[in-house]
């Protein structure tokens, strides 16, 4: 007779139970209230007069045709195109320069690259926010405006890249490491030069981890949030909705449409499966081989 124990189970108990309550429970709770809203009858004086009911797709329809909401997602789109190629340039960039034989203090500039990222975002938004205020920053702006007008997208994406670029860098340089030595000093005895080292040899081998901080970087930006939220009290250019989930906070916390909020959260958050799965059809199968 197969025997089973309880030991696996007991040792994995905390974790699921933690994963229920944080991570199923809320999206269970979030989705009952997306088809959920309130009704007033009567004269609506009364806190009687209220009554929750059951409103079908409807809080998915006012998502989808709210000007506001798919404003924003082109909006995030346009800083997406410009946060991931830049950001995930600079990390390989980065990268390879470490990994040559001829950098010096690897360690220091490691840390150095890595340091943005160990800064929480209050802080590093707080510090660029003022970095591009022309009363208080230590630049000659002039009547430069890095808060407003078309500018704004770009300033909004060089905190996220200032802030991430090394966390990716860490991701590269560490895949690098793990290739074996003796391919590099193969090719070299070849006569390849460390340009060609890096086009033909190294970047290749870094496709997979390309592609794996690519599918998280594009994650990351459909659900900015934290970087415009604080840039916000700085210009009158960043309403409450320039991005999805700032008009979630807004429809949650601010109106009280928690309904609503519900509603558009579970929309975006499909939108970003959608795009995730486009993402990892298109170079998963490059990056890690076989069929999908």
């Amino acid at each position: 007779m197969k025997r089973t124990t309880t030991t696996p189970y007991l040792f994995l108990s905390p974790a699921i139970v933690l994963f229920t309550a944080f991570i199923v429970v809320p999206i269970g709770y979030t989705a009952y209230l997306s088809f959920r809203q309130v009704k007033v009858e009567g004269l609506g004086l009364g806190a009687d007069a209220r009554h929750e009911v059951f409103a079908g797709w409807r809080n998915f329809r006012d998502a989808l045709s709210d000007p506001e909401f798919s404003g924003s997602l082109l909006r995030v789109l346009g800083y997406g195109a410009v946060v991931v190629p830049v950001m995930l340039g600079l990390a390989l960039l980065f990268a390879l320069l470490l990994d040559t034989p001829s950098a010096r203090m690897r360690r220091f500039a490691r840390v150095s690259i890595f340091l943005p990222f160990a800064v929480p975002a209050l802080i590093g938004g707080m510090l660029w926010g003022f970095l591009y205020l022309p009363s208080v920053s230590p630049f000659p702006l002039g009547d430069l405006d890095l808060l407003g007008g078309n500018v704004l997208l770009f300033s909004v994406a060089n905190v996220a890249v200032w802030g991430g670029t090394g966390f990716n860098m860490m991701v590269l340089y560490t895949a690098l490491r793990a290739v074996p030595p003796e391919i590099y000093e193969s090719a070299r005895i070849d006569g390849c030069t460390e340009l060609r080292l890096a086009l033909r040899i190294k970047i290749p081998m870094l496709t997979p981890a390309l592609v794996m901080t690519g599918f998280f970087s594009i994650i990351a930006t459909i659900q900015v949030f934290a970087e415009p939220m604080i840039l916000k009290p700085l210009t009158n250019s960043i309403p409450s909705t320039w991005t999805p989930l700032m008009k979630i906070y807004r429809d949650a916390f601010v109106i009280g449409d928690h309904y609503s909020a519900a509603a558009t959260s579970l929309v975006l958050a499909l939108a970003t499966l959608l795009l995730s799965f486009t993402f990892l059809r298109l170079f998963g199968r490059r990056a890690f081989g076989g069929e999908r």
